[in-house]
């Protein structure tokens, strides 16, 4: 039996994050624009502070303008919005990011909301989800996670999906549902399942194209996975594991990684699979919006 390809997406991120530099110094040379993402952190989540930092670096790396405001855990919410509509309103600024989450006295809604959608470079605001539904995904920005993960599926079996069964698993804003809008703008048959669903391995079983996106370590096994699928997990689940009699933490994703790579075709490891493209990602849309407000189109 032939061992399925391990998916790098920490070479693919690199690879593209190539093109974005490129593409951001041509802006800078031709037109003066070098583009501008700011990013917006509340508190002093460990996690959160983890990844705002990621994004700088990849975003100065790319030569972007990069901007930290980082505001205190008890901000009033008057105050974060007064922040994202002075940044709504700098033409240095292309790409605006809240951290999420949220401390429960903000109203994330409210605030993502606030963003104008020519700047809402994660793809939140509802302009950009009902151009995504409505299958304009050449107008909108889309999720990083979600576009990433397309050109990860694309690269094994192409742009066109057609007469492929794709099964997301997981129903979020922010992967499960604009996940399913680009599987079916390319010609996939789609089924969005979830916890509830019935007979999920069953689903699952009958699915060319897997996203495992539902935050359960290794649930999804190899006896779930269709010989020949294509398997991406989006899971970052932190469990315990023994080594050398000492008990660690590492990470996992929600598919058990060495059952189905003896049986899918191709599948992304965790770490190292989706999570470098989403960052990636963010900065493709940065770019694209720069490149708008100075009329070269995305």
């Amino acid at each position: 039996m032939t061992t399925a390809i391990r998916i790098d997406g920490k070479a693919k991120a690199a690879e593209l994050s190539k093109e974005i530099t490129a593409r951001s110094e041509a802006l800078l040379r031709d037109h003066g624009i070098r583009p501008g993402l700011a990013v917006v952190i509340v508190g002093e989540d460990p996690a959160s502070q983890v990844y705002v930092r990621n994004k700088q670096r990849t975003a100065e790396a790319c030569g972007f303008h990069s901007v930290r405001h980082s505001l205190a855990e008890d901000v009033p919410q008057a105050e974060v919005l007064a922040l994202i509509d002075e940044l709504n309103r700098d033409d240095a600024i292309h790409g605006i990011l809240v951290q999420l989450p949220l401390p429960d006295h903000l109203d994330e809604q409210t605030v993502t909301q606030s963003i104008l959608p020519v700047k809402d470079v994660d793809g939140f605001h509802y302009v950009n989800i009902g151009k995504l539904t409505a299958g304009h995904v050449d107008d909108a920005f889309v999720p990083c996670t979600p576009a990433g993960i397309m050109l990860l599926i694309e690269d094994q079996v192409g742009a066109d999906l057609s007469g492929l069964n794709a099964v997301v698993i997981g129903r979020s804003n922010i992967v499960g549902k604009p996940m399913a809008s680009l599987l079916l703008a390319a010609n996939a048959t789609v089924t969005i399942s979830h916890s509830r669903t019935r007979d999920l391995a069953g689903v699952v079983r009958g699915a060319d194209i897997v996203v495992a996106a539902v935050g359960r370590a290794n649930m999804v096994r190899g006896d779930w996975i269709k010989p020949g699928a294509v398997v991406i997990d989006v899971g970052i689940n932190r469990i315990e594991a023994e080594v050398d009699g000492e008990t660690k933490t590492r990470l996992t994703g929600d598919v058990a990684f060495d059952e189905a790579i003896e049986v899918a075709a191709a599948v992304t490891p965790v770490p190292g699979g989706v999570g470098p493209m989403t960052i990636t990602m963010l900065m493709s849309n940065t770019l694209r919006s720069a490149r708008l407000a100075a009329g070269e189109g995305g």
